[in-house]
């Protein structure tokens, strides 16, 4: 289900995934608020369509103005235990991990999932992207489902 918001034009594109961190401080007084603080904090979103002929905005946030666009919940890219992880079953996150230069850390530690939290796993992608783990873990890409208002 997509929902019409506002967001920076340098955002507006089709396809274009972005997690929605809430309220800014220069948000408040602003006549837009209704329209662009519609969202879930912590949310990961794409953008579905950009809204034909709708104006670019002032804002205060995105020097570029923001402009009026359909976005969805969109999956998040995770890696989890690999025991028990298949589509339809639930994981979390194994918890942080001080390895920035892995090439699977932004897997370990995804933009738009928590750590403690259950998700969804929509699909068993596979191997993750490094040859072995520095914490020793047991680890299989996934793709955690998009979170839905009932959530």
């Amino acid at each position: 289900m997509t929902t019409v918001t506002l967001v920076g034009t340098r955002l507006a594109e089709v396809g274009t995934e972005f997690v929605y961190h809430g309220e800014a401080d220069a948000c408040e007084g602003c006549p837009y608020r209704d329209q662009c603080l519609n969202l879930a904090a912590g949310q990961k979103y794409r953008v579905a369509t950009v809204r034909e002929n709708a104006s670019t905005l002032d804002c205060a946030v995105h020097d570029s103005g923001v402009t009026a666009v359909e976005v969805e919940p969109a999956p998040v890219l995770a890696n989890v235990d690999a025991q028990g992880a298949y589509a339809g079953s639930k994981a979390a996150l194994e918890g942080p991990c001080p390895h920035t230069g892995c090439p699977s850390h932004e897997y370990c530690e995804p933009a738009g999932a928590e750590f403690d939290v259950e998700y969804q796993i929509s699909e068993v992608v596979g191997e993750p992207p490094h040859d072995y783990c520095m914490l020793d873990r047991d680890l299989t890409l996934v793709e955690f489902a998009p979170s839905t208002e009932e959530d």
